[in-house]
């Protein structure tokens, strides 16, 4: 997933090639097209049907970068040029629907959910194919093909009119990280309130490493979208806001889980400024959010203590990196992980595939599993509130049973790590620290 300009960095999929990339110039003029579509089906089937194709103003993206051959997300997209079938761009990403797929109600109804995929807007006619991870083996599978006429007058063009301001630039979008803010719970009396919330999250995400060294390949714009009502939708409490992107908690009937559902939506509003990676601040004290990799991630702004600059960093890392979660417990999607496929997620293993980890390269000596005891961490580690906890010791890398939400089977690099336990830590493992540098690198360079 980042593993494009480091020596020995393995794709589950092989080595990520120069020589697949395209010439930006051939094919794409700097604007986005955009493909809305509804996802639906139930936990054992999958549908896609079209709604409409957008122009929009600006593309934030690396030149560079176009074809993603590297096999992460649970999703993924091509766009092929029509006249000759040469894939031109390509992204694998998951989507909140791919979740929902997972959990209990998935086995018992159907669902659809608002989806889109965007891509530099091509000069020529396309086809823009979509695959599915299939769970049980680990392989993507072709489920769905679009062609699109890039001269038709049923393209959409976007007209974006919504305040923007920059939180922090440093230069050209196609050799940054382009971050956009969206307001969310926020009424028009509470603008500032949102701009202290931009800075602030700006502020802590550049507190961690190693996003701190790498501040001058960031850009972050926000875009200002009022809400009629403040503050956010709580189910668990019967209590409903009339919010413009209509976030709530219980999501999946977890109360910390907050999330839209409408990603087209979400969509519309980014589009106001150059962006490859969108984050929405809400207008909450209440801990919650979460991060979809190459989606969007969504977290509180205001949670009191250090939690709201801990939930950025952790959100932010599924989000941009495809992290998983290192935890064990508190997720009713029972069906992620299963013992003989390796996830893609780059900081988790089944043992079915550690070769194919750059996790692997940096073990050394330690036992495969790795007993607990030899962290010199001297507490069970689904425990973190042990008043023995010091986030400061030397931990052994290793492969630590417990994570993905299981407590058996799936493996962890750390004890504990920003993406487990993270209100007992500020540090990213190492694995972690290597995955989030070379994703900014492919990004950047």
């Amino acid at each position: 997933m980042k593993r494009f300009y480091l020596i020995g960095l393995l794709a589950m999929v092989g080595v990520f090639s120069l020589n697949a990339q395209v010439k930006f110039e051939d094919y794409f003029l700097t604007k986005t097209m955009r493909l809305d579509f509804y996802h639906a089906g139930d936990a054992k089937s999958e549908y896609f049907y079209v709604d409409e194709v957008i122009e929009e103003p600006f593309w934030a993206g690396n030149k560079n970068y176009l074809v993603d051959d590297r096999g992460m997300g649970n999703q993924m997209f091509k766009v092929l040029d029509k006249a000759s079938g040469k894939v031109i761009y390509s992204r694998g990403y998951s989507t909140l629907f791919s979740e929902w797929q997972a959990t209990p109600e998935a086995k018992v109804t159907s669902k659809a959910m608002p989806e889109g995929v965007v891509f530099p807007y091509p000069k020529n006619d396309v086809v823009v194919e979509f695959y599915s991870r299939e769970n049980a083996t680990g392989k993507f599978h072709k489920k769905f093909a679009y062609e699109i006429d890039v001269d038709s007058y049923f393209i959409r063009r976007s007209n974006p009119g919504l305040s923007t301001m920059d939180v922090h630039y440093t230069g050209n979008p196609a050799k940054r990280v382009d971050i956009v803010l969206i307001s969310e719970g926020y009424t028009e009396a509470e603008k500032d309130k949102f701009v202290a919330a931009c800075k602030g999250f700006a502020d802590d995400f550049f507190s961690y490493s190693p996003y701190s060294e790498n501040k001058d390949k960031f850009n972050i714009r926000a875009v200002w979208n009022p809400s009629k009502e403040s503050g956010i939708s709580i189910p668990g409490e019967y209590l409903w806001r009339d919010t413009g992107l209509k976030t709530h908690y219980y999501t999946f009937d977890s109360e910390r889980y907050q999330m839209i559902e409408d990603y087209q939506a979400i969509l519309d509003v980014a589009a106001n400024v150059p962006y490859e990676i969108i984050y929405i601040l809400t207008n909450s004290q209440k801990y919650g959010g979460g991060g979809i990799y190459n989606f969007y991630g969504i977290s509180a702004a205001d949670i009191p203590g250090a939690s709201t600059r801990k939930t950025y960093s952790h959100e932010f890392g599924h989000l941009f990196v495809g992290l998983a979660d290192e935890y064990v417990g508190g997720s009713e999607m029972s069906d992620l992980y299963f013992p003989n496929v390796e996830p893609w997620e780059p900081n988790i293993t089944t043992l079915t595939d550690l070769e194919s980890k750059d996790w692997k390269e940096l073990l050394g000596d330690a036992p495969v599993p790795t007993p607990v005891k030899e962290s010199n961490w001297e507490l069970n580690p689904q425990n973190p509130k042990s008043a023995d906890f010091d986030p400061k010791k030397p931990w052994k890398l290793g492969v630590y049973e417990g994570g993905g939400y299981l407590s058996e089977g799936v493996y962890r690099p750390w004890p504990n790590c920003m993406m487990n336990w993270f209100h007992r830590i500020d540090v990213y493992c190492p694995v972690c620290v290597r995955e989030i540098q070379n994703t900014i690198d492919l990004y950047t360079k």
